[in-house]
């Protein structure tokens, strides 16, 4: 069976399958401890302009579970903690959850970096993670259950629609750590695959926190001055993208001119800067605050109301928290238990309604499907769709445009239970 055949035979396999929570109106049970969930997002440090938006939203999800009955009879008690931006500290914090507060699952981390740096206290004190950011792929963990975008859930749409604009010239600017680097390695060989030559792609990688733009603002205007249709596909990441866009609006580049699509700014990094000089500049997210559904309307109602703010904004991120969390609420009722080996299995095949139209199925790869947005920036710091997928997209755990990945594939179902079986050899442990 071909990879994408695999997928495909995957998704339509469990899509459909929505599970009902059988929690509302149920009692909590006083002489039963509550179950503790864990929130492992920065609150301080160059990150916390993404992320504490992260750890109020689950706040909240705790709270609407717990009006509806809790988890399995038992309240539910968040645990928060504060990895402060320092990819070290996020494993010590990581532990802490696991083994001394015993946390049931964590919802935590944004940056791959992050991720990285917990992946070995999950997987060596079996714990549950639900991650909720767009990342570069190249991964499939049992401990992990992926909600963010993998790279064709996001990157190769954003460039298959700028191509169909035009674009022939490619800016691949990026925070320097593991995300930008591998998204744009895929980038590099899909464009390439394209036909696009070695001289019309530029890369470029700076710092997290990176304040000093004029010259490399400076550069992408040079680069783009050739005559030919320009585009920067931005993987910039937290607090540097305000001092980036304001660079861009000093040097006067349009979106007419260089249009920017970036993968990691959203409402809430919008709302920190003057979005009028950046107006057609574009994101791609699987999600943006004025997707007009019941659901979302319901859910903005909520989270205004929780934060008694009218003007709080939500973003694509905060959906995938939702999504994983509801999926985690049925997959331990399903399961019946916290044990997170029964819950693992529980998770694959559970489908939740997600914010955008549709229902997110947990595919056996433990990412899950997504409708895939390109949207424009407005004025108001909010995003006009110009453009959908007609459907929901499986989650790609390995890209097909590496050569050490384009066998692989994950299913964590027995009797495969592999995160990196290769396809053209039949055996586990990845390209060998």
């Amino acid at each position: 069976m071909s990879r994408r055949h695999f997928l495909r035979s995957a998704t339509l396999a469990i899509t459909g399958a929505a599970l009902l929570l059988g929690t509302s109106g149920v009692a909590l049970a006083a002489d039963k401890p509550p179950i503790k969930v864990g929130v492992l997002h920065s609150l301080s440090g160059t990150m916390a302009i993404s992320e504490t938006t992260l750890k109020d939203v689950m706040l909240m999800l705790i709270e609407e579970q717990n009006k509806k009955g809790g988890v399995l009879g038992r309240k539910l008690e968040p645990v928060v903690v504060d990895p402060a931006s320092n990819w070290p500290l996020f494993a010590e914090k990581a532990r802490e959850l696991l083994a001394v507060h015993k946390v049931s699952a964590v919802f935590g981390c944004w940056t791959s970096v992050s991720r990285k740096s917990v992946l070995p206290v999950f997987e060596e004190l079996n714990g549950l993670l639900f991650y909720p950011v767009q990342y570069e792929g190249e991964e499939s963990s049992r401990n992990v259950f992926y909600t963010g975008a993998a790279p064709n859930q996001q990157a190769i749409p954003a460039v298959d629609y700028l191509i169909e604009e035009g674009i022939e010239r490619w800016v691949l600017a990026g925070t320097d750590y593991v995300y930008p680097r591998t998204t744009n390695k895929i980038l590099e060989a899909y464009l390439k695959a394209k036909g696009v030559q070695a001289a019309d792609i530029m890369i470029d990688y700076t710092p997290f926190g990176h304040a000093d733009w004029q010259s490399i603002v400076r550069d992408i205007k040079a680069f783009g001055s050739a005559g030919r249709k320009t585009a920067v596909v931005s993987t910039i990441n937290g607090d540097a993208n305000v001092p980036f866009y304001k660079e861009l609006a000093n040097q006067g580049v349009k979106a007419t001119d260089i249009p920017v699509i970036a993968f990691s700014v959203g409402e809430e990094e919008l709302a920190g800067i003057d979005t009028k000089p950046l107006v057609g500049h574009l994101a791609a997210w699987n999600y943006f605050q004025s997707v007009e559904t019941p659901a979302n309307a319901e859910f903005i109602k909520k989270w205004r109301a929780f934060t008694r703010n009218a003007k709080r904004v939500t973003n694509d991120p905060m959906e995938a928290h939702f999504i994983g969390f509801n999926m985690w609420v049925q997959a331990v009722e399903k399961a019946g238990t916290t044990d997170p080996d029964k819950v693992i299995d529980a998770m694959i095949g559970v489908s939740v309604p997600n914010l955008s139209g549709g229902y997110s199925a947990m595919l056996p790869n433990h990412h899950i499907t997504k409708p895939v947005l390109i949207g424009e920036v407005q004025a108001d710091g909010q995003f006009e769709t110009v453009w959908r997928t007609r459907g929901l997209v499986a989650g790609d755990e390995w890209s097909d445009y590496l050569p050490d990945s384009k066998d692989l594939i994950a299913d964590w179902r027995a009797p495969l239970s592999c995160g990196n079986f290769n396809s053209a050899t039949g055996k586990c442990g990845g390209a060998k």
